[in-house]
């Protein structure tokens, strides 16, 4: 079962997993030792690894949105990695066959769709940017969706006009290539609002 745990998680490594156990998700290693903490909730141990005790803590499954929600109000990314066969067809596979899991869903601030999840008085934005040209005179794409009601836009930008038009947007999340992250640095008008955390 850490075998599965460990390969699941290492294609998630910017995100807590919630790793679900029969009625829990369950959270190991530094994961963990993060959510216990924002979630105040008993870290304990399970099993070893490399001769240390595995940190571990769980949520249970039927309550599991209101933990969601202190966990990416706090800043984090969770993927929900499920059961995706029971104990039972595992067995048929083996005896000890684990049960098959995989992520069926990332949450981020962005993607939020579950009513209890968001604020009914205001849009719940995920943005993306795309670099047009060059900088510093680089003209910027800007596409931004609600994804709880289907609200979709665009808008191309130049430098000086894109710090107005993003703090306008107060989108919950950003998504920036790398090549764009890149150019951001290079353009002066924008360092400024990075620096305060938009």
């Amino acid at each position: 079962m850490m075998a599965q745990y460990m390969a699941i998680k290492a294609q998630h490594e910017n995100a807590l997993l919630f790793y679900r156990m029969g009625d829990f998700y369950e959270l190991f290693f530094d994961d963990a030792v993060a959510a216990a903490a924002v979630l105040d909730i008993t870290l304990t141990h399970r099993g070893k690894h490399l001769g240390s005790p595995v940190p571990m803590c769980g949520v249970p499954y039927h309550a599991s949105e209101s933990y969601l929600q202190r966990l990416i109000k706090a800043g984090f990314r969770v993927a929900i990695c499920e059961q995706t066969e029971d104990p039972a067809q595992a067995k048929k596979r083996g005896s000890k066959s684990v049960v098959r899991r995989e992520v069926v869903r990332l949450v981020t601030a962005g993607t939020l769709n579950e009513d209890g999840l968001l604020d009914a008085k205001a849009h719940n934005f995920i943005a993306a940017l795309a670099c047009l040209g060059k900088a510093p005179k680089a003209a910027w794409a800007v596409a931004w969706a609600d994804i709880s009601t289907g609200a979709f836009f665009a808008a191309r930008s130049d430098a000086n006009a894109l710090p107005a038009l993003l703090a306008r947007l107060n989108a919950r999340e950003i998504i920036i290539p790398d090549a764009v992250s890149q150019a951001l640095e290079q353009e002066e008008v924008l360092q400024e609002l990075w620096r305060d955390g938009q």
